[in-house]
């Protein structure tokens, strides 16, 4: 059997952890193999071998049949090894011509020539049916549409194995879909993928083969057609993984959040992105805003949350009116907030462990003295959550954050804010990037607070999860609410009509 790549027995330590515990992958020519595991089980390190990011501790890599040495990207790119990154490695103030020949220009005294570069990209561009802007730059154009441009980068460098790093994380299922198309197009031009994700149906939507990791360690490489997904996930998870969230009875209490005429225009817009919207949320219940990305989700809990001044309209909290506090008023007024971007605006990278679990309440008595940080508390404090939360880092509450995998960095984001005992928690797409397991849990948090009496606003673009988690869902169509529905009697089909602004729930016709 020829093997377009062989990573054989491959072994790979960093401080307190070990990421690749002899690791052996064999992609064939013309295939799109899966890589499959929880976060943090060492996908991405094995990649980064693979590209020439890390050198591995042991083990060598083959390609086709010969033994080779790959010490860094441009290594890589010389065995026509390309590379899709989780976050995108894209210039912003760049061209989509400019990032995609970044590294291989061609010049003529000092100048960049740049004709017969677009001439290619515009060919490859029609061939693969990836339409794209050469001219664009880069930040105005959207997410799916940037991981165009890193595809493309990779056909214009003729790599011929494609490593997709977890390439559907930020996509709308649109998106994905196209995304899907793309990938086996590719495979009938004769390349061959590795595609890293931990999203079952993804798998069985276009994966030949699917190897497991676990923990670091190699579990088995499997024919997707001879599997299901329920064996997929045990394998991953090394249990079986409960896919149906359990809730029990409601019971309903006092309303926690009340917000009246809401209306956000930021001053650099020409149009209101959130307009004249008013919802409530009670205790005791998960209330969720479902909608396409970019129809007012993310700027309505700005609003809420005091990122982003309002225009008009009024938020109360527990009877208290907080529209024109400051966040860390709002926190303490009692409000939790499980942020969208988690590195932007839930963590800070370069802290540690412990001292990013202190955020919210490094000021208070507890925690400091005459303005000094008790560490021993801090210490103590981030023991107890890295327990209760199951947070898996290298080195404890001193791990530095950064290093941290995607699915424990969230963990211990969910780790601050519940343990902050606010009677709101507003969860803003809390699974994004999570594997099975790790959402499996975080549903148990969400529906443990909604049970404790508190009220839980989700805001969340999976379709399953809006109808699997919450108690009542409102939709947001161009930032206007446009239906208050029942998940227990409204259908995906129905939603996505709601969704696609094709619809209008009762009292929300124009």
């Amino acid at each position: 059997m020829e093997y377009a790549i062989e990573m054989l027995n491959i072994t790979k330590d960093f401080p307190g952890i070990r990421a690749n515990d002899n690791i052996t992958l064999q992609l064939k020519k013309g295939e799109i193999h899966a890589l499959l595991g929880e976060n943090g089980a060492g996908k991405s390190t094995l990649m980064s071998i693979l590209f020439g990011l890390y050198q591995p501790d042991q083990g060598e890599i083959k390609i086709n049949g010969k033994a080779v040495k790959i010490s860094d990207p441009n290594d890589a790119n010389r065995y026509a090894i390309g590379m899709v990154h989780q976050h995108f490695k894209l210039v912003h103030n760049f061209t989509v011509l400019e990032n995609i020949i970044l590294g291989v220009e061609e010049t003529s005294k000092g100048l960049l020539k740049k004709d017969k570069a677009r001439n290619k990209l515009l060919e490859l561009s029609k061939q693969y049916h990836l339409n794209v802007d050469p001219d664009a730059l880069i930040s105005d154009i959207t997410v799916g549409m940037q991981q165009r441009v890193e595809i493309l980068k990779m056909l214009y460098r003729e790599n011929e194995v494609l490593i997709f790093d977890e390439p559907t994380a930020v996509l709308t299922p649109q998106e994905i879909e196209e995304l899907m198309h793309i990938m086996k197009n590719l495979i009938k031009e004769g390349k061959s993928i590795i595609f890293i994700t931990h999203k079952l149906n993804e798998i069985k939507a276009v994966a030949d083969r699917c190897t497991v990791l676990r923990k670091g360690k190699y579990i088995d490489t499997v024919n997707v057609k001879d599997v299901t997904t329920e064996q997929m996930s045990e394998m991953m998870v090394g249990r079986k993984v409960n896919f149906v969230v359990e809730k029990g009875e409601q019971h309903l209490k006092d309303v926690i959040l009340n917000v009246e005429g809401l209306t956000v225009k930021p001053k650099h817009a020409h149009k209101e992105l959130v307009h004249d919207v008013s919802f409530n949320v009670k205790g005791g219940e998960i209330v969720c805003i479902a909608g396409i990305d970019g129809n007012g989700q993310s700027e309505l809990v700005y609003a809420l949350s005091g990122m982003m001044p309002i225009h008009q309209g009024k938020i109360t909290l527990n009877n208290k009116e907080v529209t024109h506090m400051g966040i860390r008023e709002r926190s303490l007024a009692g409000m939790a907030h499980i942020p969208e971007d988690r590195h932007k605006h839930g963590l800070i990278l370069d802290y540690t462990l412990a001292q990013n679990l202190i955020l919210k309440n490094y000021f208070d008595q507890k925690h400091q003295h005459l303005g000094f940080i008790k560490f021993d508390v801090m210490n103590d404090d981030a023991k107890r959550l890295i327990e209760k939360f199951d947070i898996r880092s290298g080195q404890q509450e001193k791990s530095i954050v950064r290093g941290m995998s995607g699915g424990n960095q969230q963990k211990a984001i969910i780790a601050r804010e519940i343990d902050s005992n606010s009677d709101l928690l507003i969860a803003v797409q809390p699974t994004r990037g999570l594997d099975v397991g790790a959402i499996e849990y975080i549903h148990k948090q969400l529906v443990e607070q909604r049970n404790a009496g508190k009220a839980v606003l989700l805001v969340s673009l999976e379709l399953d999860e809006v109808m699997n988690v919450s108690d009542r869902i409102l939709v947001m169509y161009e930032g206007e609410i446009v239906a208050d529905l029942d998940p227990a009697v409204t259908t995906e089909q129905e939603l996505g009509l709601y969704m696609a602004g094709s619809k209008r729930g009762a009292g929300y016709e124009k």
